[in-house]
């Protein structure tokens, strides 16, 4: 099984529907990829009076290398907080750094998972396990929308056009809205979908689904794990939904932590080098 993330870029074809339909899929993953960053940019240009977006997008890189965070999570971070003022030591007030919360549920061979990226992997991991699937995928909201940031199982037509969720079209959409786990036991009959998004689940051998957010200790929904089956699906026992309802408070209480100290030390040190 392969894990991949990101948006893909563009791929060679020969023209026909299916090329034009890729293309054109391919072309909405770059826009809105770059949607995001686009609006970092401008705001660090306008902040410190860079030269370029290029040099914008430059300290966004360094920093997000630096600090092992990605560059789209580093740019929205960027865009929501209120925007740095000249003189300013920080962007963010340095305050005392919190110990990372516990992950009982994804601990394994008594180590923790060390990353962003390592604790997503893991949770998907679990994930199937609970489910009993071998296809999945896990998504965080951004900007409105779910990103896919990684998955395993799930063939290139299912990972390019679910990318970007950003329609209530789809189960883990609604299972997002509705801040709950959502269950679709056969994909081909369930009106969950719109024709476009069933026929891409389908193809990609999955038959059922089941969704589940992942929750900040408010409540809120920032992020959403679903597995895939290839056989309709029963709905979960009582024990595997609470299984799931645990391990997406224990993730979404370590990826809000995760932002208010990794990320705001790697906005901070951009800061720090923008002002030199």
């Amino acid at each position: 099984m392969s894990e991949n993330s990101g948006a893909p870029g563009p791929r060679p074809g020969g023209g026909g529907p299916r090329d034009t339909e890729q293309q054109a899929i391919d072309a909405r993953n770059r826009k809105l990829a770059r949607a995001g960053v686009a609006r970092a940019e401008r705001l660090l240009v306008s902040s410190y009076r860079l030269s370029s977006e290029q040099e914008a997008f430059d300290l966004l890189r360094s920093a997000s290398q630096r600090f092992n965070v990605k560059l789209h999570t580093l740019a929205e971070t960027a865009v929501h907080l209120p925007a740095p003022r000249p003189g300013d030591p920080s962007w963010v007030p340095d305050r005392p750094r919190p110990a990372a919360p516990p992950l009982p549920v994804l601990r394994a061979d008594g180590r923790w998972p060390a990353d962003d990226g390592a604790v997503l992997k893991t949770a998907l991991q679990r994930t199937l396990h609970i489910t009993g699937a071998e296809m999945g995928n896990v998504q965080l909201v951004q900007n409105g929308m779910l990103r896919m940031e990684h998955h395993t199982g799930l063939n290139g037509l299912f990972t390019d056009y679910f990318t970007f969720v950003d329609a209530s079209t789809t189960s883990c959409a609604q299972a997002a809205e509705q801040s709950r786990q959502v269950t679709v036991e056969d994909v081909a009959a369930s009106d969950a979908f719109d024709e476009d998004s069933r026929r891409a689940i389908l193809q990609t051998g999955s038959r059922a689904c089941h969704s589940a957010p992942l929750l900040s200790p408010r409540g809120t929904v920032i992020g959403m794990i679903s597995s895939h089956h290839d056989r309709p699906l029963q709905p979960l026992t009582a024990a595997r939904s609470a299984a799931l309802d645990q391990l997406g408070r224990q993730v979404g209480r370590w990826l809000v932590w995760h932002r208010n100290t990794t990320v705001i030390s790697a906005l901070n040190h951009l800061h720090t080098t923008a002002t030199r």
